[in-house]
């Protein structure tokens, strides 16, 4: 990671970062900061597993690609719900389950963070998750690769 994101210290900086990277036409610090918004978002969360972190890291990163795509901030609300409610992992297990996805992936794959989508996280933590859902994903990653 280049020295000037390793800077960074807020989410707001990154995005601040982010935007002038871009600008300067240096997109690979752009990626760069996109990540360790991320990182950040995650690391204020008391996460009890490596598993619930990098399951942060998803939610995170789909709210990154809402703002993206929708040129402001945008909050994952409904899924911010379950996860208080029931948990990281039957929120995202039911994020996979009732979306019928739009190609969320190419919008995170500009951003550097196609890694962090859920049907990669489910396909990653297979024993986590249902069956049913491990399936989903299986058939939505195959259908946008």
């Amino acid at each position: 990671m280049d020295h000037r994101v390793e800077r960074l210290r807020t989410p707001a900086e990154c995005a601040i970062f982010a935007r002038n990277a871009v600008a300067k036409n240096r997109p690979d610090l752009a990626l760069e900061a996109n990540r360790r918004a991320v990182n950040l978002n995650v690391s204020t969360h008391e996460s009890v597993t490596p598993l619930e972190a990098e399951g942060l890291a998803t939610v995170y990163a789909h709210e990154a690609m809402l703002a993206h795509r929708n040129g402001r901030k945008t909050r994952a609300t409904n899924t911010w719900q379950d996860v208080k409610r029931h948990g990281i992992i039957a929120a995202i297990t039911k994020v996979v389950s009732r979306r019928a996805q739009t190609d969320n992936r190419a919008a995170l794959r500009e951003l550097g963070l196609e890694d962090l989508a859920y049907e990669a996280f489910v396909l990653r933590n297979e024993a986590a998750f249902s069956p049913a859902a491990v399936q989903l994903s299986k058939e939505r990653f195959a259908a946008t690769v």
